[in-house]
């Protein structure tokens, strides 16, 4: 029976600089600048491990179009661990690591195929003559909004055949409309399989053929939660078969902790102490974020504990020299508040008046220019979209409800 496996992966950012945590104690820091580079590692091993036909990368291993001389080494070294084993890669450049960028050129070794800036086709054929077709571009420039997925067309001389896209399903998600498509477009071509990248999620988006987005194969920050790696894909005759294979050193996540039971400061160290242990991962670093739901705001202690930071750097004293650690970067408690704003506004002018600007507020690119103009934030950041706005807005208003009640409550 004719077989193809493969690696999918995709959206690596190497030497990703983990802005805004450079607070962290400097060996959890720099666990967390060296994490994109381990989970690569982590997924050549997987590769020779399984002894795959091949890799794919579907866009971004780098995290700038400016990409770094030690982001460029660490690529070649491992590429060159797979090269030694018999196996090649297909890589693909995505709207962080464009080819219209400027870097020191280090070359690859000869198992890595790069595609280039237009739609190609590269051919790989198995001992036994098994041969598979795989069809891609690399973004020629960072700002890519055309359909490019009309290009994609089969050749028919192969007996699989693997369509690499870096890109944004259409309909799915407001983040970065690069190289937009619809599942049902992708679905014409008659691939096989669709390695997709630019969404750091695992999204199956269709079975037959699968069309798939790996995520990537380690979170960055507390919006990339979970266990992150890759897919092992088998092709037969018969179907596809997909596994998901771990490679993140690191790993966010985010917890909710009922406090309505606790009555002491205690207690409450007990509660988060408890929590971290669980999250406690061998050979691997956790980065958990903590919320403590239903807390008692009249018992002055647990708020104290809190809002002092007092209990936070007890617990992050703990864990800072922990090969195996849970940090924890922030600590906070929600109470059952909840709030009626047609009420609010017959409470009297100061919250009509606060509620109206709120619903009027549209100025973002304004307000948030300094930031996304600055020379180092703007090569990291990406532009929010409605939805992240929307949020925004939504926060900072029960932020500032939350907080004024409090203080009328005191």
């Amino acid at each position: 029976m004719k077989e193809i496996t493969f690696l999918h992966s995709a959206d690596l950012h190497l030497d990703s600089p983990m802005t805004g945590l450079q607070s962290l104690p400097g060996p959890i820091f720099n666990r967390l600048r060296q994490s994109t580079f381990k989970a690569l590692a982590n997924l050549v091993d997987k590769a020779i491990k399984h002894d795959v036909d091949f890799v794919i990368v579907a866009g971004d291993i780098y995290d700038g179009a400016d990409r770094s001389l030690k982001a460029q080494t660490g690529f070649r070294k491992e590429m060159e661990r797979l090269c030694a084993a018999g196996i090649p890669a297909y890589i693909i450049h995505g709207n962080h690591d464009h080819l219209g960028g400027n870097w020191p050129k280090v070359e690859l070794p000869e198992n890595v195929h790069v595609f280039p800036g237009r739609i190609h086709r590269e051919r790989f054929v198995k001992a036994d003559g098994t041969a598979a077709h795989l069809y891609g571009f690399s973004y020629p420039e960072r700002h890519v909004t055309d359909r490019w997925s009309d290009q994609y067309e089969k050749a028919d001389d192969a007996d699989y055949h693997i369509g690499i896209l870096h890109g944004h399903a259409e309909g799915e998600w407001d983040h970065g409309k690069y190289a937009p498509f619809t599942v049902s477009e992708l679905m014409k071509k008659n691939f096989d399989y669709w390695a997709l990248g630019h969404i750091h999620k695992r999204i199956k988006l269709a079975e037959s053929p699968p069309i798939i987005y790996s995520g990537n194969p380690q979170g960055r920050n507390r919006k990339e939660t979970g266990k992150k790696g890759c897919y092992l894909v088998r092709l037969t005759e018969n179907g596809t078969d997909l596994q998901f294979l771990e490679t993140n050193d690191v790993i966010w996540t985010e917890i909710s902790l009922d406090g309505s039971s606790v009555g002491n400061a205690g207690d409450l160290y007990r509660l988060c102490r408890e929590e971290a242990d669980r999250q406690r991962e061998r050979g691997k670093g956790v980065i958990l974020s903590l919320t403590i739901e239903g807390i008692r705001t009249d018992i002055k202690e647990l708020r104290a504990a809190i809002e002092t930071g007092e209990l936070l750097e007890i617990l992050q004293e703990e864990e800072k020299d922990e090969d195996n650690f849970v940090w924890i970067p922030s600590l906070s408690y929600r109470t059952d508040f909840i709030y009626e704003r047609e009420k609010l506004v017959l409470q009297g002018e100061f919250y009509k008046e606060m509620l109206t600007v709120i619903d009027e507020y549209n100025d973002f690119p304004n307000t948030l220019s300094p930031l996304f103009n600055h020379n180092l934030a703007r090569r990291h950041l990406d532009e929010l979209d409605e939805t992240e706005e929307k949020e925004l807005l939504k926060e900072a208003e029960k932020l500032l409800i939350t907080l004024f009640e409090r203080e009328e409550g005191m």
